[in-house]
């Protein structure tokens, strides 16, 4: 998507070389794809305790299952098998509920165009388009149905990382699993 400009002017105190500093440090900071990753337990449950899981059954199953949720079940069964949980959709210990949000927004950017009108330095505002997306992987008590840990990366996510829904999925789920407690047996 191209950037959208419109016009407004910046004070003339704002130096070429504190213009150019704020410019690196928002590029540097636009560029940043690593995800917000944070987790939270309850305290009372030892994960230990728990031996197998199963996903979690909304009650409504859809029409087929899509590569999305594939990708995400994949990674995530993969990371609680590292952990030492073993897949059983037979009374299991722990239910597995994926939650994913994606949302279009969008950051408005000054930038220098040049120019003097009655002493004030001309700048362009640019609108520019982005995703940013939310993961959330909860593991609930079965058999009491009560979370007992949640992990959520939230993001920007890139053009590059949305052609690569597959790498996008392990990488999103191995930085949540990352915040969980080591529990390998």
């Amino acid at each position: 998507m191209q950037p959208h400009t419109t016009a407004f002017t910046m004070p003339s105190f704002l130096t070429p070389l504190r213009r150019a500093a704020a410019a690196a440090l928002l590029a540097l900071t636009a560029c940043a794809t690593q995800p917000d990753v944070h987790a939270d337990r309850d305290a009372s449950v030892d994960l230990r305790a728990y031996r197998t899981f199963a996903w979690f059954d909304t009650g409504s199953a859809p029409a087929y299952a899509g590569l999305w949720s594939r990708h995400l079940q994949q990674a995530t069964r993969q990371q609680l098998e590292r952990q030492g949980y073993v897949y059983s959709e037979v009374q299991p210990d722990l239910r597995v509920n994926l939650i994913v949000a994606v949302k279009d927004k969008v950051e408005l950017r000054s930038a220098p165009t040049g120019g003097r009108l009655y002493g004030w330095r001309h700048a362009g505002v640019e609108s520019v388009p982005f995703r940013e997306g939310t993961l959330a992987i909860d593991l609930v008590d079965a058999r009491r149905n009560a979370l007992v840990w949640r992990g959520v990366a939230e993001g920007r996510l890139t053009d590059a990382q949305v052609r690569e829904p597959a790498q996008l999925a392990a990488s999103a789920v191995s930085e949540i699993f990352a915040a969980f407690p080591v529990v390998v047996r």
